[in-house]
C-alpha cells in the first residue's frame, strides 16, 4: 500500500513536521557510511574513540538533512517537484512538504540553511579535536550538497549529479575515518568507492519517474539526457564498476578478503537492474526495483564495515 503523501492536517506538531521534512528514511545510508569509516579505522589498528564517532554521526547527519531540505526548496523554485505528476512517493519527486502546504518555500529554505550551520558549528568543533585538515573534507562535502541542486550551478542539471553523490558519500566514509586518525589513509578511500557507487545507483534510478517532469524544468541528468531505453544501461554500468571494483581491491590487498562478502548486495542489483531493464518508463512498477537498490546500499555497505571490524 503506497505511503500517504504529508499534509499539514495530520502533522500538526511542529517538531514530528519539521523531523519528517529531512526524509530521514533516505538517512540511513549516511549512517552507513560512517560505519565504513569507522570500519576502517579499526582495520588499521586505531583505537576508536566514542565520543569522536557520535560526533561524527552527529555531523553526517545534519548534513545530509540539511542537503535534502535544501533540495527540496531549489527543486521548487526551478518547478520540476510541483509538475511532477508521476512520482513515486516517498522516493521520488520530493518531499512534497512545499507543494502539499506543509511548510512554505521560506520556510523550508531557513530550515535548511540553519541545519548547514549546525553542521558547520559541529565541523569546526570536530576540527578542533581531530586535524586542520578536516575541514576541508567538511566544506567540500558541503559545498558539493549545495551545488547539486542549487543554481548557478546546479550540477544535477547539467549531468554531474551522479558524480556529487559519489564523491560526497566517498567522502563522508573518508571523513569518518579521518576523524579517528587526525590523517588520510587509503584504505578508508579504497572502501568509499563500491558503496558510494551503489548509493549512486539509489539517485540514479529515482530519476526514471521523474525524467518528464526534470526535463521539462530543464534539469538534464543522464536519464533526460540519454532517455529512459538508452539510460537503463547505465544502472547496469554502475553497478558492474561497483562489485568490480570491490573484487579487484581485494584481490590486490587493498581490503581484506572478507571483505568480498559484501558481494552477496549484487543480488539485489541484479533483480532491481532487471526490473529496470523490463520497465524504464512505467514509474509504478518500478517501485520494487527502487526498494531493492536502497537495501543493496545498504546491505554492501554493512557487509563492507563488518569486514572491516572483523579484520
Amino acid at each position: 500500500m503506497p505511503l500517504a503523501e504529508p499534509k499539514l492536517g495530520v502533522l500538526g506538531n511542529p517538531v514530528l513536521r519539521y523531523f519528517l521534512a529531512t526524509r530521514p528514511a533516505f538517512l540511513s545510508v549516511t549512517l552507513i557510511a560512517c560505519f565504513v569509516g569507522l570500519g576502517a579505522a579499526y582495520h588499521d589498528g586505531v583505537a576508536l574513540a566514542v565520543a569522536k564517532a557520535i560526533a561524527t554521526f552527529v555531523f553526517a547527519l545534519l548534513a545530509h538533512a540539511g542537503i535534502n531540505v535544501l533540495n527540496d526548496y531549489y527543486d521548487e523554485l526551478n518547478g520540476t517537484d510541483r509538475a511532477n505528476t508521476e512520482r513515486v512517493f516517498p522516493f521520488t519527486g520530493g518531499s512534497r512538504f512545499i507543494q502539499n502546504g506543509v511548510l512554505t518555500a521560506r520556510e523550508t529554505l531557513t530550515y535548511g540553511v540553519a541545519l548547514v550551520g549546525m553542521v558547520i558549528v559541529a565541523g569546526l568543533w570536530l576540527t578542533s579535536v581531530s586535524a586542520p585538515n578536516l575541514i576541508w573534507i567538511g566544506a567540500a562535502g558541503l559545498f558539493i550538497g549545495w551545488a547539486y541542486s542549487a543554481p548557478p550551478l546546479a550540477l544535477n542539471s547539467r549531468g554531474l549529479g551522479e558524480l556529487c553523490v559519489t564523491t560526497g558519500f566517498g567522502l563522508m566514509v573518508v571523513g569518518a575515518d579521518f576523524v579517528q586518525r587526525g590523517d588520510f589513509a587509503r584504505v578508508s578511500t579504497v572502501a568509499a568507492v563500491s558503496y558510494a557507487l551503489l548509493v549512486t545507483n539509489v539517485l540514479y534510478i529515482n530519476q526514471f519517474p521523474d525524467w518528464r517532469a526534470d526535463e521539462g524544468a530543464g534539469k538534464r541528468h543522464w536519464v533526460v539526457i540519454l532517455g529512459p531505453q538508452r539510460a537503463r544501461w547505465g544502472y547496469v554500468a554502475i553497478g558492474g564498476v561497483a562489485y568490480g571494483f570491490l573484487l579487484w581491491a581485494a584481490g590486490a590487498g587493498l581490503l581484506p578478503r572478507l571483505s568480498l562478502i559484501a558481494l552477496a548486495s549484487g543480488v539485489l542489483t541484479a533483480i532491481a537492474a532487471r526490473d529496470l531493464l523490463r520497465y524504464p518508463d512505467r514509474p509504478q512498477l518500478l517501485v520494487p526495483a527502487i526498494k531493492l537498490t536502497i537495501g543493496a546500499a545498504a546491505l554492501h555497505g554493512l557487509l563492507l564495515a563488518a569486514a572491516l571490524f572483523a579484520e
